[in-house]
């Protein structure tokens, strides 16, 4: 196994934020991936079958990241900040579990959720992306391709009958959304102070990395910059929400 991870170790400059490579890869890759994911809602393809391909497509790019990370990056060292539960992971289980939520109201509301927050995960990885530049073009690009994959399905999901611009209809993601951001502290908590987990940038044991509220964290604390940033992700995925209402 580790010896399939070091014929992949193709080492590289990580790239800068803002380079031609990260707008030449970025920019036609989400284009791209808007206008494969309209084409194919107008063409009425199976949302289940479209969304549980996506998370099985994520499911093995997460496991070659994992393999990666260990063997190759951190020296068969585990590293929490890792854990495959963050907001631009959570559409990975969505995609994958779609198939068995039976429930119009579960369907929906994992949709919206697709729709919001996944997509609004994606969008700012890229225009955010340091995290998606690392010294191996595998991983480089793996942090590409997945968040195309996250904007893919989000566009799939907003121009499906299964979504909807009613302001009501964000409200119903939101006890998912809570949730998520529950587990996440929880697990964050329960890796200790020297773990580094920082599940949706909600760490209990030092201040946000996110820029801006890192700074609001330091000087409010850091459980008020948690309540902060999670208003903050909330209100992002309204917003989008309501995008997507003048959009489709």
């Amino acid at each position: 196994m580790e010896r399939f991870f070091q014929l992949t170790a193709w080492p590289m400059v990580p790239p800068r934020p803002w380079s031609a490579f990260h707008l030449l890869l970025a920019v036609p890759g989400g284009w791209a991936s808007c206008v494969l994911a309209v084409r194919m809602a107008a063409q009425k393809k199976n949302t289940s079958r479209v969304l549980f391909s996506c998370g099985l497509l994520l499911t093995l790019m997460e496991l070659y990241k994992q393999g990666f990370l260990f063997y190759i990056e951190n020296d068969h060292q585990y590293n929490w900040w890792y854990f495959p539960f963050q907001l631009c992971t959570i559409p990975m289980y969505l995609c994958l579990c779609f198939p068995r939520f039976k429930s119009p109201c579960l369907q929906k509301a994992a949709a919206e959720f697709l729709k919001d927050f996944g997509f609004l995960g994606g969008i700012m990885a890229l225009l955010v992306p340091p995290g998606l530049m690392h010294p191996y073009w595998t991983m480089t690009l793996h942090g590409f391709v997945w968040h195309f994959i996250l904007i893919f399905a989000g566009v799939f999901c907003a121009a499906s009958p299964l979504t909807d611009a009613a302001p009501q209809s964000f409200f119903k993601t939101l006890p998912l959304f809570f949730s998520c951001c529950l587990i996440a502290l929880l697990i964050n908590g329960a890796a200790g102070p020297m773990a580094d987990a920082d599940m949706f940038y909600l760490s209990p044991y030092h201040p946000s990395s996110q820029p801006v509220f890192h700074q609001i964290s330091s000087v409010l604390g850091i459980f008020p910059g948690i309540l902060l940033y999670i208003l903050a992700m909330t209100l992002g995925g309204y917003l989008v929400h309501r995008l997507w209402g003048v959009l489709m």
